[in-house]
């Protein structure tokens, strides 16, 4: 790690004590029963598991990714080809970061963002308030796997931003999405990647598997970002995860590598 940003790291840590983020009178809606009360020890990519390190999820997002995830973000709302009033899932909302970015991209369309974490939702919709954007943005609990409160062919598109992996029943989630999406929408998924060749590649493994960990758990004071790394190395290949686009009943447009593969976006529509 180079030291100034170890000191930079350092500095952060001391001078943003962990705090708990939440708008007076948001009262938090769920999309349906999202299962049982976690134990201590919440599942690794859980709604509990990311309600830990929720306060510093965005700092930590920026630094890890050197503000790369902005433009990631940004490509995948130009591949979702929105149409004035157009009706978006975005589940995996988390703290509304590409909610907002959705909606701010035509200014008639509406956001529904789903996330299992309530306080992630919590500090999202604060995000949501002050940019003005109540109206357009709501923001609900719920689960990938289960949409029973979102008709068929309802969404004009449906995106999900570095939480597929997270997903227990990736297959029954992408089925739900193909479910909800009209005909002719797309389907976005961006999600990290183990970058496998290349020059670069040995660096960028190398920051997934020790930088992402470390600074993580400096700045949250929390394991949680450990996880994180192991998922990223879990999750399958882009060819593999194409297929299973596929046999979840979506046709696969494209298949974007980004900056040295360190993340991918898969875009689809559904099949019939």
């Amino acid at each position: 790690m180079p030291p100034f940003l170890t000191v930079y790291a350092a500095r952060v840590y001391s001078t943003r004590p962990a705090r708990r983020v939440c708008p007076p009178k948001f009262v938090m809606k769920d999309l349906a029963n999202t299962g049982p009360v976690m134990s201590s020890e919440p599942r690794g990519g859980s709604g509990e598991m990311f309600d830990a390190i929720a306060p510093r999820y965005d700092l930590l997002n920026r630094l890890l990714s050197l503000g790369i995830d902005q433009r990631w973000r940004r490509l995948l709302v130009r591949r979702l080809e929105l149409t004035p009033g157009a009706r978006v899932l975005d589940h995996a909302t988390g703290t509304a970061d590409l909610a907002l970015m959705i909606a701010r991209s035509e200014p008639s369309v509406r956001v529904l963002g789903l996330d299992p974490s309530a306080e992630m939702l919590r500090i999202g919709q604060v995000k949501v308030s002050a940019a003005g954007l109540s109206e357009r943005v709501e923001l609900r609990r719920g689960d990938a796997e289960r949409l029973d409160g979102i008709e068929s062919h309802s969404q004009d598109a449906v995106s999900i931003a570095f939480g597929i992996r997270n997903v227990p029943d990736r297959l029954q989630a992408l089925r739900e999405f193909a479910r909800v999406t009209r005909p002719g929408g797309r389907v976005a998924v961006l999600e990290l990647s183990e970058p496998q060749g290349g020059l670069l590649g040995p660096l960028a493994r190398w920051h997934v598997h020790t930088v992402v960990p470390w600074l993580g758990a400096l700045l949250s004071g929390a394991r949680e970002y450990r996880y994180l790394q192991r998922s990223i190395a879990a999750f399958p290949p882009p060819q593999e995860f194409a297929r299973s686009m596929t046999e979840s009943g979506l046709r696969v447009l494209s298949i974007e590598p980004l900056t040295f593969g360190v993340c991918h976006l898969y875009v689809g529509t559904p099949a019939s």
